[in-house]
């Protein structure tokens, strides 16, 4: 077989499982759909952050079924998850897991090590705010290596591996905000509004009698990573390459590529951003049934990309200007 036949014939089999994976991903998100009523966009960012292979963070006020969200991915994704409910005494331990001295049956001693709950594949870090810088820092190793060191000895995660965090934009008595180091960890920000009306009723008649709807297993694990990897095979054209590497760059006001920018942003998105956006807009597209990403989700996808990986200045939160407005600006300025 030539060098061009057996390239045609990958792309082939690349298209055709492409293919099977739109498929799939609609019935995962209908399933989801069947339990959180009225968040079609919030589901769509989170099942895009996973099937990217990275961690969301859910910013919204309580009672918006966030950590709904989560036990309901878990079982339609078929990943084992378990949750956290993070508070200011949390402990790195608590987490990770800890060593204890034990006996053995010829009674020597040595130490084994008891896995915390982030040994699994489906994180809920409930409230991640409200622990201490010391206990969130706990969880950098793990998000972005997949493993965790406890007493000098590396113990490697399951497989996959995702963060589902949630925070409050309001409350913020007792709380820590999260390094910038740490944010830069989540592919999105997931911004969790108040459903429409509409769906609001249709939540408080489905919730409130005894017939809850119950979701089914779509996918398992090894499924998961199958389509996580056929994300990184889907081509991307030059001109939404090109797009996205202007978009952030724009938005570092060093590079002066908007005027007076440097006046509103105290700091710009590094090179992650452009790693999210070149996954996110993959599988973007899968969702819209198409094999290949356009401009079009480079810009629908900026906010959640961008949103926590900028900051603007103490003058530019004077007159009132936060960080999506930003956002918007920097779209209009590569459409």
């Amino acid at each position: 077989m030539s060098v061009v036949t057996a390239e045609v014939a990958a792309e082939a089999a690349v298209v055709e499982e492409a293919e099977r994976a739109i498929e799939r991903l609609a019935r995962v998100r209908a399933e989801v759909g069947r339990v959180i009523l009225g968040q079609e966009r919030v589901i769509e960012e989170t099942l895009i952050t996973i099937l990217s292979g990275g961690h969301a963070l859910l910013v919204g006020v309580p009672g918006l079924a966030k950590t709904r969200l989560a036990e309901t991915l878990g079982v339609v994704l078929g990943l084992a998850q378990k949750r956290v409910q993070f508070t200011p005494d949390l402990m790195p331990a608590d987490i990770l897991g800890s060593e204890v001295l034990e006996e053995g049956p010829n009674g020597r001693q040595g130490f084994r090590f008891i896995p915390g709950p982030v040994f699994t594949q489906l994180l809920m870090a409930d409230e991640i705010n409200r622990a201490s810088p010391r206990t969130q820092a706990a969880l950098l190793q793990a998000m972005q290596e997949r493993k965790v060191t406890v007493a000098g000895h590396d113990h490697p995660l399951p497989q996959p591996f995702h963060v589902l965090a949630t925070q409050n934009p309001i409350e913020q008595e007792g709380t820590y905000p999260l390094p910038e180091a740490q944010l830069d960890r989540f592919l999105l920000q997931v911004d969790v509004a108040y459903p429409s009306a509409e769906a609001e009723r249709r939540m408080m008649i489905a919730t409130t009698t005894d017939s809850e709807a119950k979701v089914s297993r779509v996918l398992d694990a090894a499924e998961l990573m199958r389509l996580q990897a056929l994300v990184r095979k889907l081509p991307v054209g030059e001109k939404v390459v090109d797009t996205i590497l202007a978009l952030v760059r724009a938005g570092r006001p060093e590079t002066g590529a908007i005027e007076k920018l440097g006046d509103l942003v105290a700091w710009g998105p590094g090179p992650r951003a452009s790693q999210a956006l070149m996954l996110a807009v993959r599988v973007r597209a899968l969702f819209d049934g198409r094999l290949a990403p356009s401009v079009d989700d480079v810009l629908a996808l900026a906010g959640p990309v961008l949103r926590h990986r900028m900051a603007v200045t103490f003058a530019a939160r004077a007159e009132g200007i936060v960080v999506d407005e930003i956002i918007a600006r920097l779209c209009r300025h590569v459409a």
